[in-house]
């Protein structure tokens, strides 16, 4: 198998294996669980199923989540001192957004629609890729990290994941609304 690793984000030299995290959130749900194997690692807790604002904690660290109306802007904070670690921008008619975290950009890349597959891009190269196997009562997927960029990295997974769920509930609400101008 063929995989990348970056220092400092920064392609040095092929590996035989990466790392695989899975995640799953149930889909009226809103807590998201994200496992390395059996064990829980981290997870995400909104305060209800359309709230902008959530709880996480990966790797034994503690974040704050926000959204401003409409999922122009999702935020991420230390939950300790409230300093802000990232801003994304999501425009839904484009499919790229950037965000910088310590002096670094990173481009979010949604690949489809249905937000089956999409990933962080450092320098062109894809550092995380997320896919999603399932929506119809489970939401779960694979994140695949292809980089050793510890501090960027729990940021940018957990942003990632808050970004889809933001996607997702915007489109549920379009199907129920559509629902109701047919019925």
């Amino acid at each position: 198998m063929f995989e990348i690793i970056f220092i400092n984000c920064k392609l040095i030299s092929n590996i035989k294996e990466m790392n695989k995290l899975h995640w799953t959130k149930n889909i009226f749900g809103s807590r998201l669980e994200i496992k390395r194997g059996t064990e829980l690692i981290g997870s995400i807790q909104w305060e209800n199923m359309v709230s902008s604002r959530a709880q996480a904690m990966f790797n034994g660290r503690l974040f704050d989540l926000n959204r401003e109306f409409f999922l122009s802007k999702l935020e991420i904070y230390d939950a300790n001192d409230q300093s802000l670690l990232g801003t994304v921008m999501i425009n839904l008619f484009n499919p790229r957004s950037d965000v910088v975290i310590n002096g670094k950009r990173f481009e979010l890349e949604i690949h489809n629609f249905w937000q089956s597959r999409w990933s962080w891009k450092f320098n062109g190269a894809e550092i995380i890729t997320y896919t999603s196997n399932e929506f119809i009562t489970k939401d779960k997927g694979v994140i695949e990290l292809y980089t050793t960029c510890t501090d960027e990295v729990d940021v940018l997974i957990l942003l990632g994941l808050f970004v889809r769920n933001q996607f997702i509930l915007i489109i549920l609400i379009l199907l129920f609304i559509i629902l109701l101008i047919v019925l």
